[in-house]
């Protein structure tokens, strides 16, 4: 006989303990690349994409988010949703009061 009852398995949402960015992947990409992000606690997070000359290109994230392991993808395009050229592109997570900047690299 086989029995009626389900079971299954929770979910524990992991927290981590660091603000941590970890440097986007794949990279040097085309067309689209992924950043991945570890906040320790509920924070208003800004993820902005600039040029080289410090020009910002495009706004990814500019939220209230909870503590917990995220992340975004970017597709090479501006705030308009033009595509950018080829080139080196910074990229910063503000985060509270934490911030991290890294670099990546656009092939087309």
């Amino acid at each position: 006989t086989v029995s009626a009852n389900i079971t299954g398995v929770e979910e524990n949402e992991i927290i981590p303990t660091d603000f941590v960015v970890m440097q986007n992947y794949p990279n040097p990409f085309n067309p689209a690349t992924t950043i991945n992000y570890l906040l320790p606690e509920t924070a208003h997070v800004s993820i902005i994409i600039y040029d080289m000359l410090g020009r910002e290109v495009k706004t990814l994230v500019n939220s209230e988010l909870n503590a917990g392991v995220h992340s975004i993808n970017w597709i090479g395009d501006d705030n308009f949703g033009r595509k950018v050229a080829s080139g080196t592109y910074i990229y910063r997570v503000m985060a509270g009061g934490n911030i991290a900047v890294k670099k990546m690299i656009l092939l087309k």
